[in-house]
């Protein structure tokens, strides 16, 4: 339900967590391996030579330093400008209005409902459950109108359809007081109480 790019997010890790794990490979063969010691002693003296010729190589003319100096300032740019929207997108989607509608009786006028009293009376609900071991409740924007998005943890032995049927009693609950069908989605399951068991239902 949310804008955030959860598939970047998993390869990004997933490459970060491979290097790390090379990285510390790397170490751990260092200094237990005498010969990939030898080797990375050569390999390291080798590669520092040849980026210090790539330096010397690349000179301003009557100058000591290398235009390369400006190629890297730049890379370092656009990869900080890359961070800054990547961390732009995460989150994006929540949002904290439920209703916004006009309201043309005796005293016209807009009417709006934060996405926090549905949050917040569904939460209070749900906290009262003793076959809830959690719950959460948040509000999004989809396309443009907002839904809501309820993440349960039920205790072990709970049937799920019958506690997605509670819930959804709640929300028509909900409905009736604010006045507007929000379309809403329930989340049951995925946790180590649950046995990593899950269902979703959307209404």
């Amino acid at each position: 339900m949310t804008a955030t790019p959860s598939l970047l997010n998993r390869i990004l890790v997933g490459i970060l967590g491979l290097k790390l794990l090379a990285v510390g490979i790397l170490l751990v063969l260092l200094a237990t391996v005498p010969p990939v010691a030898t080797w990375w002693h050569a390999w390291s003296g080798s590669a520092w030579r040849s980026v210090k010729q790539s330096f010397d190589s690349t000179r301003f003319p009557g100058r000591p330093e290398s235009w390369l100096w400006i190629v890297m300032a730049f890379a370092l740019v656009v990869l900080i400008g890359l961070m800054v929207a990547w961390i732009a997108q995460q989150g994006k989607g929540r949002s904290n209005l439920l209703v916004a509608e006009y309201d043309p009786g005796t005293v016209a006028g807009d009417v709006r409902i934060s996405g926090g009293v549905a949050e917040q009376a569904l939460k209070h609900a749900l906290a009262e459950r003793p076959d809830l071991a959690g719950a959460t409740v948040a509000t999004y924007d989809v396309q443009g109108s907002p839904a809501l998005k309820i993440r349960l943890q039920p205790r072990q032995g709970v049937a799920p359809h019958l506690l997605a049927a509670e819930v959804s009693a709640l929300v028509d609950a909900l409905d009736q007081v604010v006045g507007k069908q929000t379309p809403v989605l329930i989340h049951i399951g995925a946790g180590a109480r649950t046995r990593f068991s899950r269902a979703e239902r959307v209404r």
